[in-house]
């Protein structure tokens, strides 16, 4: 069993609520601010909201997202962080976000810097590629790259160290590839060129290249995942369909200043997993083409300190330069 799937295994039956504490009582005394390190209208902002408006139903106060962009996250980051450790203030981040806070070089701990409190989804992106490559599977487009002059072919991301690059350098890492990244302003922009045939490849969130791939302009050959997900059940993985071992997931979660008491952040990882079972969440969640991940703070602590360590061991192998 991988790391990963014991961490969510022994996550399920601590996420019921323990007995209400004094803290857990008085909170939330006030209205409380969900800070997205990120411009509005992306897949944090959209799962902020969602969480944003389960706690303010069930806190009975007022619950407001604030979108504190710049940086490549950082600036929101520093927000949260100097934030009065009391709950009031929280955040919802993404991998990326994080590789901007953990850098590439330091041993990371992310109860060091924040309160962890709960994973939300990890979804898996697609290997998505331009018709014209010619590849059926992963196994035939590693075999392509390897007869091509290195950095022939070539991937677009939503930004230099972001989850969608790093996916990509994993990958050319493993299949013993050189791929040419181009990097863009977002998912949008570098879908214009794989569609125009301006780039090769794209390792993207599966609804981002959805009309695409139903138009035929984009072809998916594999999600990134370690096993298949739900949401594209017929899609094999990477692992099965040419790269044995390669899994690579972009996580998003919900974070709050270091130093929040313990059982505030279990009361907050509690609700927030009870808004995460809901249908209607499940619903709105598939459509970003996640699934709910919800887990224990301990749980999640140890998850981002792993998935930083083998992000920060491709920013080095890579020599990538993080924004």
């Amino acid at each position: 069993m991988t790391s990963r799937r014991r961490l969510l295994a022994a996550t399920g039956a601590a996420l019921a609520l323990p007995r209400i504490s004094a803290a857990q009582e008085g909170f939330p005394s006030r209205s409380v601010t969900i800070v997205v390190p990120f411009p509005p209208g992306g897949g944090t902002d959209v799962l902020a909201r969602i969480l944003g408006q389960h706690f303010q139903e069930a806190w009975r106060q007022p619950v407001v997202t604030e979108n504190r962009g710049g940086g490549a996250g950082r600036i929101g980051m520093q927000i949260v962080q100097r934030a009065q450790p009391d709950g009031h203030t929280l955040m919802v981040t993404s991998t990326g976000g994080m590789m901007g806070l953990a850098g590439a070089e330091h041993r990371f701990v992310v109860r060091e810097h924040l309160t962890p409190i709960t994973l939300v989804a990890a979804p898996a992106y697609v290997v998505a590629m331009h018709p014209g490559v010619g590849a059926r599977n992963v196994g035939e487009l590693i075999a392509l790259a390897k007869s091509r002059p290195p950095g022939h072919f070539t991937f677009g991301s939503s930004g230099t160290g972001a989850a969608s690059h790093l996916a990509a350098e994993l990958f050319a890492s493993m299949a013993g590839i050189e791929m040419l990244h181009v990097p863009y302003r977002g998912t949008g922009p570098a879908l214009t060129d794989l569609v125009a045939g301006r780039i090769h490849l794209m390792f993207a969130p599966p609804q981002t290249v959805a009309s695409a791939v139903a138009a035929g302009q984009v072809v998916n050959l594999a999600v990134t995942s370690e096993r298949r997900t739900a949401l594209l059940p017929g899609l094999p993985t990477a692992a099965e369909s040419g790269l044995p071992g390669y899994s690579a997931v972009g996580w998003f979660g919900l974070f709050a200043p270091r130093g929040v008491p313990p059982a505030i952040a279990e009361r907050i990882a509690a609700d927030a997993a009870r808004a995460l079972t809901l249908r209607e969440t499940r619903e709105r969640m598939a459509g970003l083409g996640a699934e709910p991940e919800p887990m224990t703070p301990d749980a999640f602590s140890a998850y981002v300190d792993a998935d930083i360590a083998k992000w920060q061991s491709v920013v080095r192998e890579r020599n990538i330069t993080l924004e």
